[in-house]
């Protein structure tokens, strides 16, 4: 799976060297301090570790070439691994897969796939779904050959996760505790949000039911006022139409009795005594005419006078009530002045003497004046008030005389027609029907009178009825104003419409006092409204996908649960074969260790809400064949060197990682012990790419591809590389 990796600046390789991978052992050999180590940590460098301690350095910028006195130093330092991945164990889809990392000397870093920009986050994504943890389990460096039995429990149990190809699920879980944190923060902000919008979404709600409460009433309104104009323009339609036709009936039985009448009246007058007859007739109404428009007059000026005389009654009683005189403002400082004039100077006796008198005599007539004016005045209101009650008195007998010669011209009058219609008794019908005629044209006169009357009030009605149409308009709106006629009007009688229009003003009122339509409210409290519900199913939303995010951890701890148990018994089974097999015998396991108690039960119990759980870690037992043990720490540095790699070698059988790389972990084993490393060597083999870094000649025997690292004066790693199979084949 591992086909090469490209190394330039890279530490002491400061010129870009190429490794080939074709065969399933890969040995790297050479001289201390050639740069054998330098090639497992760009393994490192190039999957993403961030510790400048493993690296064997403390700045980033210890990892690029430094110079020589022969190659100028470098500016970047970069590794790339090209790996195999045409049975996609990458979850990428291309055939051939390289990552890539470059350091510059200002200490960034930048990650790429395949060429592409990434972040070192996706790179440890892509790796662990090929069982390539960060742990770095599958890259043992030098003097690490017992890091494992040295780490903490917790950090065995870490690098059993990564061996385990458990990563991915702690990965997906990482992700989906962040997104619960933020869904969590996201839900409290929505509870926020809808907390402050309660109040107001509360008091606009008030506000809508007032205008909802104001609707009805204005529905109620166009309602009541539909039928109340509808019906009084059907009244008032039909009180027009019949008084018309009255009207014109009246008009035409006026005209026709008038014509009737001068015609008799002319046949019956065509003989001398008859026209004179006729002519007192006329005479007589004629005076009647000018007594009556006289007396009209008489009575208007009778009306002027009765008002002068009251008004000047008024004035007398006010005058007669007022204690003192109304002095002008004029007079009175005219008379300050004049008695500062006086007294000014006057010093000497007789001279002040002199002042004194005129100020008397200044002072005494000023009184008199106005004393004596507002006397004069009472007796010219009184001689006023005298005035129009004797021209009151004149204008009354004027009047009783004119109704007397009014009343003695109505009856020369009705002298003057009887002895009209008796000058003939053969006309006596003639003379009947003239009186007939007469009452009959005075009759449909009057009733023409009060037809017009009726028509006035027709018309006063018509424009109360507009007027109420326009303040019910903008009060209620078209709607109010806008009815289909009736066809026939309701039998009821008059009060009924009356009781509607005094509803009607009363509704307006309440109707005015309610104030507007509120659209302005009403679009607030839609979209407040809206937002409210908006938050609510963004609520349900959240709270259903937290309780997703919930349910996926769980699962997640489920299936890390069983896949670790699953892989811990797997792992036990093998370690215990690959104990055996190193050391004659004996056996070795793994156990679970429980998490370390910190504080007391009310702590315990926060932490258990609060935290998730603590997570056991992983202790090791072992049982040497002839020596007995009870820790680890007694056993020597080969006992340790070979537990452990039968661990990791355990540990690779059971989820074989797609390459293994061991920086001289056989160091520390004779040559008993070398060959059966060896052996484990070529087993492992089978199932993970192997890259030994080795000085023992049996473990460069077990491997297809020899490279050899050499270092000359300059201070460059070369590389000799030797295919045993094509070396063999020269050897033949």
């Amino acid at each position: 799976m591992l086909k090469r990796l490209e190394i330039a600046g890279f530490k002491s390789f400061a010129k870009k060297t190429v490794l080939d991978f074709s065969t399933a052992t890969t040995a790297i050999v050479g001289p201390n301090g050639s740069g054998k180590s330098n090639v497992a940590e760009a393994f490192r460098f190039a999957l993403g570790e961030q510790s400048m301690k493993s690296m064997r350095g403390k700045r980033a910028e210890d990892l690029i070439w430094g110079g020589s006195h022969t190659n100028p130093r470098a500016n970047r330092a970069g590794v790339a691994i090209v790996f195999d991945n045409t049975k996609r164990i990458f979850k990428i889809d291309f055939d051939e897969v390289v990552i890539e990392r470059v350091v510059f000397r200002d200490g960034s870093s930048e990650y790429s796939i395949n060429g592409s920009r990434v972040r070192l986050r996706d790179v440890a994504e892509l790796l662990a779904s090929a069982n390539i943890g960060e742990t770095g389990h599958h890259i043992i460096s030098q003097g690490e050959a017992d890091r494992i039995l040295l780490s903490s429990s917790r950090e065995r149990r870490a690098m059993l996760e990564d061996a385990l190809g458990l990563k991915i699920y702690e990965f997906k879980k990482t992700e989906a505790e962040r997104k619960l944190e933020k869904t969590e923060e996201n839900i409290q902000q929505v509870n926020s949000l809808r907390r402050e919008l309660a109040p107001h979404l509360r008091f606009l709600e008030k506000q809508v039911e007032k205008l909802e409460r104001a609707e009805e009433l204005r529905t109620e309104l166009v309602s009541l006022a539909q039928t109340y104009f509808a019906i009084e323009d059907g009244y008032l339609e039909r009180e027009k139409r019949a008084l018309g036709e009255a009207k014109s009936r009246a008009t035409e039985r006026f005209t026709a009795a008038s014509a009737e009448l001068v015609e008799i009246e002319e046949r019956a007058t065509t003989d001398v005594e008859g026209t004179k007859r006729l002519a007192s007739v006329r005479e007589a109404e004629k005076r009647i005419d000018a007594f009556t428009a006289e007396k009209s007059a008489l009575a208007r000026e009778m009306g002027r006078v009765e008002g002068g005389l009251a008004a000047a009654k008024d004035r007398s009683a006010r005058a007669a009530r007022e204690p003192y005189a109304k002095v002008p403002r004029e007079d009175l400082t005219s008379l300050a002045e004049e008695i500062e004039r006086q007294t000014k100077g006057a010093t000497a006796p007789e001279a002040a003497l002199a002042a004194l008198a005129a100020i008397r005599t200044a002072v005494r007539a000023f009184v008199e004046r106005y004393v004596g004016h507002r006397d004069d005045l009472l007796e010219e209101e009184e001689r006023l008030v005298y005035a129009l009650e004797h021209e009151r008195d004149q204008l009354a007998a004027k009047d009783r005389e004119l109704s007397v010669r009014l009343e003695d011209a109505r009856a020369a009058l009705s002298r003057a027609r009887e002895a009209l219609t008796a000058h003939d008794e053969t006309g006596k019908e003639l003379r009947r029907r003239i009186l007939d005629l007469a009452q009959k044209k005075a009759h449909e006169e009057g009733e023409i009178a009060r037809l017009e009357a009726r028509e006035r009030e027709l018309h006063l009605l018509r424009e109360a009825l507009e007027r109420q149409k326009g303040e019910t308009l903008s009060v209620a709106g078209t709607g109010a104003v806008t009815y289909a006629p009736l066809n026939s009007l309701p039998d009821e009688p008059r009060t009924v419409q009356e009781d509607r229009l005094r509803q009607l003003e009363r509704m307006k009122i309440r109707l005015e006092e309610a104030g507007g339509t509120g659209e302005d409210i009403r679009a607030e409290f839609k979209e407040i409204s809206e937002r409210e519900a908006f938050l609510g199913r963004e609520l349900d939303d959240l709270d259903h996908s937290a309780a997703g995010l919930r349910q996926l951890i769980d699962d997640l701890n489920a299936e890390l649960a069983k896949h670790f148990a699953d892989g811990l018994a797997k792992v036990n089974a093998a370690f215990s074969e690959y104990f055996a097999l190193m050391f004659g015998g004996g056996a070795a396991r793994l156990s679970l260790e429980e998490p370390e108690e910190e504080g007391g039960e009310e702590e315990e119990a926060e932490d258990d809400l609060a935290q998730p759980q603590k997570k056991q870690g992983i202790e090791i037992a072992v049982n040497l064949p002839r020596k007995k043990v009870k820790s680890l720490m007694q056993l020597s540095g080969g006992e340790r060197a070979l537990t452990s790699i039968a661990l990791i070698f355990a540990m690779s059988q059971v989820n074989p990682p797609p390459f293994l790389i061991l920086d001289e972990t056989d160091a520390a084993l004779d040559e008993a012990n070398s060959r059966r490393y060896g052996d484990m060597i070529e087993n492992l083999a089978r199932k993970s790419q192997l890259i030994v870094i080795t000085h023992n000649r049996e473990t460069m025997s077990r491997a297809g591809i020899l490279y050899g690292v050499t270092m000359g004066n300059d201070g460059v790693s070369k590389l000799l590389s030797v295919k045993f199979e094509e070396a063999v084949q020269v050897a033949k």
